[in-house]
Parts: C-alpha cells; structure tokens; sequence
C-alpha cells in the first residue's frame, strides 16, 4: 500500500511489504498535470549532460578507447553489417569482445545524425530519462518534495558525473532499464520488474547477473506463488550469461582461450593492470581481503553508500549491487577500484532506489523524512565539487581553445573514408567518417594514408606512446615514404606518397 500522491507515507513498516500491489493511479490528464515537473528536472538533466560530454569532447578529452569504438559499432549497424572497430583491430568483430547488441538502437539515430555527437546526447537523454522513473514512484511512495530531492540528488551523483564525462558507453542503456524494474519491485509489480530486467542482457554480457540478482530479490519478497517469476528470471540471467559468453568466445579471433586471455589484466594487455598471484590461494585472497584492499576499495564504497546516508543497505533491493560490486573489487584491473571512469554508472539507481524504498519500509515521515533528505541532499553537495558536473560553473569550460580550432582545421585535410593512425585524443574526432586506428596501438592497421599526432599532450595523458616513442615513430614515418603535410602548434600531420 501506498500514500496517497503528494504526501509522506505514515504506514508502519510491517504493512510495507514489497508484495503489495500499488494504489490506484489517477487519470492520465491529471497525473500529467501533477507531474510536469518532474519531466522538466528530467529536461535540464539532460542540457546539462549534453553540455558536459559535448564540452569534453571539443576541448579534446574523448578518447579513442572507448568512444571511437563505439561509433565504429553504430557505423556498422547503420551500415547494416556486423559491428566492427577498427580500433580494437582491423576488421575486428567486436561481438568478440563484449554482447551489446542493444547498440543497433542507434543505428536509425546515426542516419539521421551521423556524428560522435550524436551518441554523446543519446547518453545524455538515457540518463537523463532515469530519473523519471525514480522520482515518480518516489513522489507515490514518500510525496512530492521527498521525490525533488532523491530526483535532483540523483541527477548530479558523482558515479553519473564520472560516466558522463567519460565518454560514451553501452551501460548507458542499463540505466531507465535499471530504475523501471527496480521502482516496479518495490512497488510490488513482480512481473513488470522482470519485465524490465530482461532487455538489460542485450546491454552487457555481465549485466546477466544483475538480472539475475533481481530474480532472487523478487523470488525472496514474493509470496509463494510469485516466487516462480523471480526464479524463472534468475535462471534467464544465469542461462543468458554462459550464452553471451560462448557467443562471444566464437566471434573472437583468438576462440575462447583468445577471449578471456583477452579480458585478463595478467596478460599485460590493458593499462593499469595489477599482477597477482595466480592459483586458488590468489583467488582466495581476491575474494576475502582483497576486497577490501587496497584502501581505495573501501573509499569507492563509502563514496557509494554515502549519498544514502547507508540507509539504501535496509533494503532487499541493496542485494542488486552485489554483482556490480563485487566484479569491480575483486577484480586485478586497478581502474575498477576508483571512482573514476564510468564503472559506478550502473550502481547509482541501485543505491537511491534502494534508499527511497528503505524509507518507504520504515514508514518515514514528517521531520524524520526530511532530516533524512537534507542528509542526502548534503553529501550530494559536498561531493559535486570534486567530481565532473562542477565543470559547468568553471569559465575554462565556456572558453574558446585556440589549439581545438586548430586540430579540427587539421583533420580536415583528412578526406572521408580514408584510412588514418592517429593519437589517443585525436581518434574520436575522425571515427564517424574514416577509417581510424589509434597510432602506438600494436593491432592498429598498418600503413594508413595518414598519421595525425598532437606532441604536447601533457605526459600523465600520453598513451600508447610517450613522448619520445612519438617522435621516433614519425621519423621512422617520413623514413618508410610519408611527407610532412601539416606541423604546427604540436600537431603533426602526414601523408603517404609512395
């Protein structure tokens, strides 16, 4: 049972199950009329979003891994053909390297809209429309000002601030998927929960065990006879994750040994890989305290937890993160451990629906409601300044960069459909309409028509190459036959004449 819209719940916590069923909804003239706002938050959600990663992406801070690929994937839906990115490898499948197939999605938007830009806004729009879901059911569950806050507290999250500015990502499409089928569960529509749950599998391989942790929860809080719904979807989870596996390994180059060998950060093949001890004492010690350390594990799950004030951990909806979690700590790639990059993107709806429903189960009202948001809305506060969405007050993002102008000019002498090398930063700006390989990368095509580099990337950004493997890379160019076509503020461009 519910409160009626526009007041607190006041129900006592043994009469807030998961399995009641929702009050009846008022018509759709008035719920529109009572509800505006919430989409307008929704709406200057996603300008400022937009603002933001087309910002980043025009003072040159996109990077060819992951945003490039990510184009080259859409180009090829649009293209009617199997994905393929030329970043990770020449012609190289990339149903091989993750199950995404929901990314065809944007295959008709990029007809319209050819451009990187355009997945930059669609991300925009997808996080942006999860906070309809969130603040609607918590404007039922908790009242309208209670929904304002979770609403706006959840919009300017660090973990979507870090997803935001760091390029584009198929996890994007997790998120309405994600707040539907969690504000379903806790409003008691088992079978809409798993409904919902469902389409996340086309999102990401390891989202089958998000879905299958949303199985368990619905089996868990269910009566008896809905537990079939909630084991039935766990089992789809499960099922649906060892498939994407063995599609993937067969779509690999390398089979199944070249798929996890490449997913393996002992190989050596990504940066920022962390060696360790490999047997079953390695895998033990991942799985107790190697969860816990080093220090920056437990600091990215207070960061988590933070903005609910833990209270999100009083709810059976908190098992959800679980899967999310605890792939990220035991994992031996060091940038899974931070708070940086898009890896808390996913568990951000997680934690404040988990939260509003923890409230609503305690039966919160009154000053104790709103001690409880202005907590959250404190912590929301005291972070933003350290996390990304605080670029939008500072003038540097409004400002005209003389060098940007500059490289835009530059890869413009680039015809369409031509085949490049290019840097890190550089790579995102071609792939809509070349055939773009990142210069330095081992696998990259050889012997492209042009190489574009920017020598003054500041050294902690250089990847692959540094410096010196830079300029040694571009003698070594103009020795093998490429001229010199453009070398001007630290942009070096080249052609092949031979």
């Amino acid at each position: 049972m519910q409160a009626p819209t526009g007041t607190a719940a006041t129900l006592p916590p043994q009469q807030t199950g998961i399995e009641e069923r929702a009050a009846p909804e008022p018509p759709p003239e008035e719920r529109l009329e009572r509800t505006w706002w919430i989409w307008a938050m929704a709406g200057a959600l996603f300008f400022g979003y937009s603002i933001l990663s087309l910002s980043v992406h025009d003072r040159l801070g996109s990077r060819s891994f992951d945003l490039a690929i990510f184009v080259q994937v859409v180009r090829s839906y649009a293209g009617w053909h199997l994905p393929v990115s030329e970043v990770k490898g020449p012609d190289f499948p990339v149903l091989g390297d993750h199950f995404s197939p929901i990314l065809a999605l944007l295959a008709p938007l990029y007809w319209l809209w050819p451009s990187v830009k355009m997945l930059l806004v669609a991300q925009a729009a997808l996080v942006a429309g999860s906070v309809v879901p969130l603040a609607l059911w918590t404007r039922r569950a908790l009242g309208a000002p209670a929904a304002a806050v979770v609403g706006v507290c959840y919009g300017l999250s660090w973990g979507l601030a870090s997803g935001l500015e760091s390029d584009f990502h198929e996890w994007a499409f997790a998120l309405p998927l994600l707040t539907l089928s969690l504000t379903a569960l806790g409003a008691g529509r088992l079978r809409a929960a798993a409904a919902w749950a469902l389409p996340l599998l086309l999102v990401k391989e390891d989202l089958g065990l998000t879905v299958a942790a949303i199985g368990v929860v619905i089996a868990w809080q269910a009566g008896r006879g809905n537990r079939r719904t909630g084991l039935v979807t766990a089992a789809i989870g499960v099922a649906a994750l060892g498939l994407s596996l063995l599609v993937l390994s067969s779509f690999h180059p390398g089979g199944f040994e070249g798929y996890f060998a490449s997913h393996n950060p002992n190989t050596g093949a990504a940066a920022g890989a962390v060696q360790s001890d490999g047997g079953f004492m390695g895998s033990v010690e991942r799985m107790t305290l190697g969860l816990i350390t080093p220090r920056e594990k437990v600091t990215t799950i207070l960061y988590i937890l933070a903005p609910t004030l833990f209270l999100a951990l009083r709810s059976p909806l908190a098992v959800v993160l679980v899967p999310s979690v605890l792939w990220r700590l035991s994992s031996d790639y060091a940038p899974h451990w931070g708070t940086s990059y898009h890896y808390s993107l996913l568990v951000m709806p997680i934690v404040f629906v988990a939260f509003v429903d923890a409230l609503r189960r305690r039966g919160t009202s009154g000053r104790g409601l709103y001690r409880y948001l202005a907590g959250c809305a404190a912590v929301t506060l005291l972070l933003l300044p350290h996390f990304a969405f605080w670029q939008l007050v500072k003038p540097d993002t409004w400002a005209n960069h003389p060098r940007t102008a500059e490289a835009h000019k530059v890869m413009e002498m680039i015809p369409d459909g031509a085949t490049v090398q290019a840097g890190h930063y550089l790579v995102p700006h071609l792939a809509d309409r070349t055939s773009v390989s990142l210069h330095g990368w081992g696998d990259s095509r050889p012997n492209p028509e042009w190489i574009m580099v920017d020598t003054e990337v500041p050294p902690a950004l250089q990847w692959p190459y540094n410096h010196m493997q830079q300029d040694r890379a571009v003698q070594e160019a103009r020795a093998r036959g490429y001229s010199v076509v453009y070398d001007k503020d630290g942009f070096i461009l080249l052609t092949r004449t031979g």
